[in-house]
């Protein structure tokens, strides 16, 4: 079968989108995104047949297979979004209890901020990118490898680095806070 041929493709389209479609409706629950899916799914197919082995199995199941793929990406995406969002507000949260109280743990706070900043400062830019993902925006490991195109274990050593290099920077400023990550 001939994908890069306009009918052919336009056939496979009308045959398999609805399915495609459904695959992806059923992940996210949501017609936009599942309509956004379905487009990458026939992109890619477009742009890359070859990806499509017919010894492997049909091309329906390969379609849908690829749009479930990508449907959990997404919802994968905004559950990670959706955390470091609530982090951010607790972490808000607490600023302003804290402002009712004493002055004296909102300038312990600044200090650790200021050193944290430092430290990450200090590091190299893949490693404080990859610290960063992972710890201030929830992302995984694979996350973070897929969203900046590197290997899996790369992405696991620049986190593991970055932290390590970290607790180096901050011993005695900011230890509690930093094991209690690790």
């Amino acid at each position: 079968m001939d994908l890069q041929n306009p009918v052919t493709f336009g056939r496979v389209y009308d045959e398999h989108s609805s399915a495609v479609y459904a695959a992806a409706m059923r992940v996210l629950g949501n017609p936009v995104q599942a309509q956004d899916v379905t487009h990458d799914v026939f992109l890619r197919l477009w742009r890359r047949p070859a990806a499509f082995d017919s010894s492997r199995g049909d091309l329906g199941a390969y379609l849908r297979l690829m749009a479930r793929s990508r449907a959990l990406d997404l919802w994968r995406t905004a559950q990670a979004s959706g955390r470091a969002t609530d982090r951010l507000k607790i972490s808000v949260g607490r600023d302003e209890a804290l402002g009712d109280e004493h002055p004296g743990p909102l300038v312990e706070r600044d200090e650790e901020r200021r050193a944290v900043r430092a430290a990450l400062g200090v590091l190299p830019d893949a490693q404080r990118e990859a610290v960063v993902l992972a710890y201030w925006g929830g992302l995984t490991a694979v996350e973070i490898a897929r969203r900046v195109d590197v290997p899996l274990g790369t992405a696991k050593s620049r986190i593991r680095l970055g932290l390590a290099r970290l607790r180096s920077e901050l011993a005695g400023v900011v230890a509690e806070p930093l094991a209690e990550a690790a």
